[in-house]
């Protein structure tokens, strides 16, 4: 299981479903979703970055290195980073968590019908957020940003050099297009644009391991990754638009 980074006050762990918790969860090792924990070692508060599969074992990750959950951070509406039913497999997520701790789920606010929708999570439970909004975890601050593309909603998470970056961007490939609420056209624009301001220092830490490594710089990503390497606008969106 992954360690926490020694950063100071800063706690972070990147947690890979089906290896670091959810073992016996078919979809889990299937999806390969990343789940991250985030939080302040002074306080002992942290938040859960998309909490799936296995709610109860990442309380209890949470617990063994003596923090608590204080909140969720939703990237997207998905089942696989909040849970409901995905293609037939029900799977754990918000709904269980709140059912264990009672906190609340911040999402970007165009994403809020969606996930109670997708989730059946009440209303009340859900912070909708605008862009460069701060979520302040002890004395750690983390900004969400909004990067629309992949659902009308989805936001990455920047805390102290990294970036969490949901279905956004991948270390390679980025987030499906084609999928109720995508837009290609968004997507290009949060890729190019609302993200241009992360210097290639800033480490990406995606939703899912679909490379070899789990993290890496964004100059690194930008250098290899084929969605950064379209000339033009409409190219792109030929490109990417389609599945």
């Amino acid at each position: 299981m992954s360690t926490p980074t020694d950063d100071g006050a800063l706690y972070f762990r990147q947690l890979l479903s089906g290896i670091d918790f959810a073992g016996a969860n078919l979809s889990a090792r299937e999806m390969v979703n990343f789940v991250y924990a985030i939080g302040d070692r002074r306080t002992g508060e942290a938040v859960l970055v998309d909490p799936a599969y296995a709610v109860g074992e990442l309380l209890d990750v949470l617990a063994a290195d003596g923090m608590r959950c204080i909140g969720v951070l939703a990237t997207h509406f998905h089942p696989d980073h909040v849970g409901g039913d995905l293609m037939g497999r029900p799977i754990e997520g918000i709904v269980e968590l709140l059912g264990r701790v009672q906190v609340p789920v911040h999402v970007q606010q165009d994403e809020l019908p969606w996930i109670v929708r997708s989730t059946g999570v009440g209303a009340g439970d859900l912070v909708g957020h605008a862009s460069a909004d701060i979520v302040q975890v002890g004395g750690i601050p983390i900004e969400l940003v909004h990067t629309p593309g992949h659902t009308p909603g989805s936001q990455c998470f920047s805390v102290a050099g990294r970036l969490v970056s949901g279905d956004t961007l991948f270390l390679d490939g980025c987030g499906r297009t084609d999928l109720p609420g995508g837009s290609a056209e968004e997507m290009h624009h949060s890729l190019t644009t609302r993200l241009a301001r992360f210097g290639n220092d800033t480490v990406l830490y995606p939703g899912h391991q679909y490379a070899p490594e789990p993290s890496s710089t964004m100059g690194t990503v930008r250098e290899h990754n084929i969605v950064f390497r379209i000339s033009t606008a409409d190219q792109w969106i030929a490109m990417f638009g389609k599945r």
